[in-house]
């Protein structure tokens, strides 16, 4: 035997891996894939045993609102005096968790199923004399003699003007004289306590409206309007303004002089959505707004505006309450100048301190914030913003 054969005889075998086809690991194999095909199949019955039902209460189920498409013009950008800041977080709260909802005055021991029968006043105004004259959203205009504890009712929501009930009677402003009492009916479908439906539906059917305490005459200004809220009599009482809350925008019309039975717009396009409006010590105008539309930033209000089909489908499935709780807690205050620019802004993003802010009324250097929906009402120094 030659060396090269030994050499080869000598060389080790190199290991062999024998696999059986038929063996374990295709089992193994096989087990896995149908161990994925059953979890697919149980997910996907999962997920159609939550769809369909959920799908066909969307279908079954009513919404209680009907709302329309609406346009708006993008948001004001929030620079300049609109920018940002925490000056409203410098308030102070009074009569915490004493209060319910004060907007104008304070409601104790009411819950929302009360209101109608108890009433909720939301506009209230000095008189000549004085007395209080109040707006009731759900019994109408009242007199109020707080030194004699008297009440009179003046106009009762029961009566219908032009053939339309008030439903909704929201905010009043009163001449010097203590004669004429102009007042926004905010719808004569929804009652105040359905306010998010009013908002959500877009409804048109608000008015403003003239009320004359001397002869009882009752007088339709404006009609077809979304929302309207509060509303403020001019210095010279030649016009007044109402928030359109929906629109985002106010409104103004002239009760005489030369342009009165017009009506035109005051500011539009703004930054929230206006609730009470009251004079400033500088010849301008305090407006409160409980929700804003962020730019830059995302508007819920305004991307749903344009959406009906969503909003319908949101009401099928959640309550007014859960709804409100997705709506961000940013309070804002503006100060409107006597043509409806911006003067100012007070903000309290998230609403730390002053939430749910409905009216700003200025008083001794101070402003009172109130709220529709907060425990408590707020004072703010002007000289410490």
């Amino acid at each position: 035997m030659s060396e090269a054969d030994g050499l080869r005889q000598r060389r080790p075998l190199r290991p062999q891996v024998v696999t059986d086809d038929d063996g374990q690991a295709p089992e193994a194999k096989d087990g896995s894939s149908f161990s994925g095909r059953v979890f697919r199949v149980t997910f996907l019955m999962l997920a159609v045993s939550l769809t369909v039902p959920l799908l066909g209460a969307m279908m079954l189920l009513e919404s209680p609102i009907d709302p329309q498409p609406l346009s708006f013009k993008e948001p004001p950008l929030l620079l300049g005096v609109l920018h940002p800041n925490t000056k409203l977080r410098q308030a102070e709260r009074l009569f915490e968790n004493q209060l319910i909802g004060p907007e104008s005055i304070a409601h104790i021991g009411e819950t929302r199923d009360d209101e109608p029968v108890c009433g909720r006043p939301l506009g209230i105004r000095a008189g000549p004399n004085g007395t209080l004259f109040v707006a009731d959203a759900y019994k109408g205009l009242f007199e109020v003699n707080p030194w004699k504890r008297e009440v009179k009712l003046l106009l009762s929501s029961e009566t219908p003007i032009e053939g339309k009930k008030m439903s909704f009677v929201n905010d009043l402003t009163v001449t010097q004289d203590g004669r004429k009492i102009y007042f926004t009916d905010s719808s004569s479908k929804w009652q105040r306590r359905d306010y998010l439906l009013l908002v959500m539906e877009g409804t048109d059917d608000g008015r403003l409206l003239e009320y004359d305490t001397v002869t009882r005459e009752v007088k339709v200004l404006l009609d077809q309007l979304r929302f309207p809220n509060g509303v403020q009599l001019s210095p010279a009482e030649d016009f007044v303004l109402v928030a359109e809350t929906t629109m985002a925008r106010i409104r103004r019309v002239y009760v005489s002089g030369l342009m009165k039975g017009g009506a035109d717009l005051f500011v539009e396009n703004m930054p929230g959505f206006p609730d009470n409006i009251r004079p400033s010590s500088f010849g301008g105008y305090w407006v409160g707004m409980s929700t804003i539309r962020p730019n830059p930033g995302f508007s819920m209000l305004d991307f749903l505006s344009e959406r009906p089909w969503i909003k319908r489908m949101i009401f099928k499935l959640f309550s007014q309450e859960t709804v409100m709780k997705f709506v961000p807690r940013y309070s804002l205050v503006l100060e409107l100048s006597d043509s409806g620019a911006f003067r100012r802004s007070l903000h309290d993003p998230d609403g730390l301190v002053a939430a749910y802010v409905s009216e700003v009324h200025e008083h001794d250097g101070h402003l009172y914030l109130g709220s529709f929906r907060s425990p408590f009402l707020c004072r703010l120094s002007l000289q410490a913003v």
